[in-house]
């Protein structure tokens, strides 16, 4: 599967859009409402075949007109989203891990409405996308490749919408090219500890404009609500935000595309991305680290690569890369360099993390001797 993603040209029309993504955050704060009287009268959830079978009686009355605003596939989608957080979160729930079920969201707030076969129609060669029988021009950055499966409308703060095509394209496998092996260690100054020596200087990309984000914000709670002034800080607000999440999602794509050429095999560790929330705050958000192994897997997909992780309970930090002792006292995050009591090697904290994770994704790690 590989999606494509073209943000469409500004038009009158576009309002259009936004007016059945208005539709459908409707439609599913009116689902939830579904779920939750359902729940307090049989005390379980419904099914989504039979929110699917009321939402399609609800079309003929009147009060529910918004729900042939937008494709019958469209409202569908809406109940299969619901289904799918539902089923994330009871499968948390067993877990033990603290999360709340679906809520109601802000109707301006919901992002997108998703296509399947029908409601849809697409030019190519003339860029030209037509839904509900009105023709949307969009910027095509690349040819589409594959059969489209799903077409996807989305709009971001700043109300730009992008047009996303999910279709069945592969991607084309390729050969081993440089034979090179690295383990990873990730880390807050140093966003990547290569176990081959190298370096990555972590980017705090929101850290570096929080000035700019903190004026925008006083200068929004200034503005009357329901002005157009207050409107006009919203949207600068706005675009202060999007702005970090380029240059992070830049990074990230230049970085694994990189990472990918050079080496054929990354051992990373399987972070456990909340628990590091609660210690390091917004430095964790700032840096991206789930976003980044994302796009790491992505691009490895298409250059061949292949991507081990390590499991998150594993003492990297804590193991002699040369004979395999643990040393508890490692454990505080304070020890940045150490010597191993065992054999005598001297270890950087983090490199040495990097070089276990490779070992132990390579299955090569060193058990030390009993006596």
């Amino acid at each position: 599967m590989k999606t494509f993603c073209f943000k469409l040209y500004k038009s009158d029309f576009n309002v259009k859009l936004h007016n059945q993504i208005n539709a459908a955050g409707l439609t599913y704060n009116h689902c939830i409402a579904l779920h939750n009287r359902y729940y307090k009268l049989f005390d379980k959830y419904l099914n989504q075949n039979k929110l699917k079978k009321n939402l399609t009686k609800l079309k003929k009355v009147s009060k529910f007109s918004y729900l042939l605003e937008f494709g019958s596939q469209a409202v569908q989608d809406v109940a299969e989203r619901i289904e799918r957080a539902f089923d994330l979160f009871f499968s948390n729930l067993k877990r033990k891990v603290h999360c709340s079920p679906p809520k109601f969201k802000k109707v301006k707030r919901y992002k997108s409405f998703t296509l399947k076969q029908a409601g849809w129609k697409l030019d190519e060669e003339n860029h030209i996308l037509t839904i509900k029988g009105q023709g949307y021009k969009y910027f095509q950055s690349q040819r589409i490749s594959g059969r489209i499966k799903t077409v996807t409308i989305k709009r971001d703060g700043l109300g730009d919408i992008y047009v996303f095509f999910v279709t069945d394209a592969k991607a084309l496998e390729v050969e081993t090219r440089t034979g090179k092996r690295v383990g990873f260690d990730f880390g807050l100054k140093k966003f990547l500890t290569a176990s081959d020596g190298k370096n990555i200087t972590s980017p705090f990309f929101f850290t570096r404009s929080a000035k700019l984000i903190a004026k925008a914000s006083r200068e929004l709670s200034r503005k009357r609500k329901g002005s157009n002034n207050r409107r006009r800080a919203q949207l600068k607000l706005a675009r202060r935000h999007k702005k970090i999440t380029n240059q992070r999602s830049d990074f990230h794509f230049k970085l694994a595309r990189q990472l990918c050429l050079e080496y054929d095999t990354i051992c990373i560790e399987n972070l456990n991305i909340k628990g590091m929330q609660k210690l390091y705050g917004k430095k964790i958000s700032d840096l991206g680290f789930s976003d980044f192994v994302k796009i790491l897997k992505y691009e490895a997909n298409k250059f061949g690569t292949v991507v081990i992780e390590v499991g998150r309970y594993f003492a990297s930090s804590q193991l002699c890369h040369s004979c395999g002792y643990k040393n508890e006292e490692v454990k505080n995050l304070k020890v940045r360099k150490w010597e191993c009591p065992n054999c005598g090697a001297k270890h950087d904290r983090d490199r040495n993390a990097a070089i276990n994770i490779l070992q132990e994704g390579l299955g090569q790690r060193p058990m030390q001797e009993t006596p």
